[in-house]
């Protein structure tokens, strides 16, 4: 028996992975989170698949997501990144990157964690929603506004309450998978 899926993901099979293996399941290592945090900022004006089809592209052109590197990256590294075909070529969204590494580690400094600090906003559990239909389902919420606020008077870039509710998706700090899919109760 077939089971049930989000429907959003249905029909690509790069979606179906991402959807059945990562979507939604809470992450906790800092590594793994500044990755969303890149993606989804890259994602911001574009749709989630485009991402995930470059995401090797990504991992390749940003040093395996180290933001201690990305923290560093000079004006020759940036004009590398600009002729990167395999990427997302947007310079503000570069820059973004590059700033957002350096204040991710000021708040690691800060709190001993991005994760401590960003699960903090849910007292570390997960809110689990009830979506009947993806198309049902949030692009933003009260908590992700405040979440986008707190990080915006931090000066991280491209961190709008949209893209912080897709990264709270993405690393399971909500659990918007449709009731009747089988990952609802595994997340």
């Amino acid at each position: 028996m077939k089971k049930h899926k989000c429907g959003w993901c249905v029909g690509d099979a790069l979606y179906e992975a991402y959807h059945d293996q990562e979507w939604g399941t809470p992450v906790y290592d800092d590594e793994t989170l500044f990755e969303f945090l890149i993606l989804e900022t890259f994602q911001a004006g574009l749709s989630w698949i485009t991402i995930l089809r470059k995401r090797n592209n990504f991992f390749d052109a940003f040093d395996q997501f180290d933001y201690k590197k990305i923290a560093n990256y000079n004006e020759d590294k940036k004009a590398e990144l600009l002729q990167n075909a395999g990427i997302i070529r947007n310079k503000l969204k570069i820059n973004a990157t590059i700033t957002n590494a350096n204040l991710f580690i000021d708040i690691q400094n800060e709190f001993g964690s991005f994760s401590d600090y960003i699960w903090a906003f849910v007292d570390n559990k997960p809110i689990k929603n009830k979506v009947q239909d993806y198309k049902d389902a949030p692009a933003n919420t009260e908590l992700s506004d405040t979440i986008s606020k707190a990080l915006k008077k931090r000066g991280f870039k491209f961190v709008g309450s949209t893209v912080i509710y897709a990264f709270m998706q993405a690393i399971g700090m909500v659990n918007d998978h449709e009731i009747d899919c089988f990952r609802y109760n595994e997340v």
